[in-house]
């Protein structure tokens, strides 16, 4: 898949993917100003124009990438797996599945989607990344 940013000034290839996902965590809704719309694109992901993207550190496990010149965000990227979550808007094509919504249970109650979806609160999303029973945390 190919993609932009508004001004042009990164351009972006990632694998063909269909599926979707949503977070309605604060802190998603607060770097878009509303539920994140991302395409899991995972590690082999290229970006064009690296002067022009800028990174912030957002939590000990992900950073959150956005052009310097025009705004658009760019990528949310997990750092134990080196998975990239590109926002579908960035894309070419239109041609994508709402599959899954993670944070349901911090959903504001002023919108709503129609697609049904599986549907995982905060705690569900934490305990598919905790460490195994008696592994070490790390």
């Amino acid at each position: 898949m190919q993609g932009h940013c508004l001004c042009g000034a990164v351009r972006i290839t990632s694998p063909d993917t269909r599926e979707v996902g949503s977070c309605h965590c604060g802190f998603c809704r607060r770097w878009g100003g509303g539920p994140s719309l991302m395409a899991h694109c995972g590690r082999d992901v290229q970006f064009e124009g690296g002067a022009h993207i800028s990174v912030f550190a957002s939590s000990q496990w992900a950073e959150r990438a956005f052009c310097g010149t025009c705004g658009t965000h760019l990528y949310y990227k997990l750092l134990p797996t080196g998975e990239y979550f590109v926002p579908a808007g960035v894309f070419e094509s239109n041609d994508f599945e709402l599959s899954a919504q993670i944070y349901v249970d911090n959903k504001p109650d002023y919108y709503a989607f129609a697609n049904v979806t599986p549907m995982l609160t905060e705690a569900q999303v934490l305990a598919q990344f905790a460490p195994p029973e008696g592994g070490a945390a790390g």
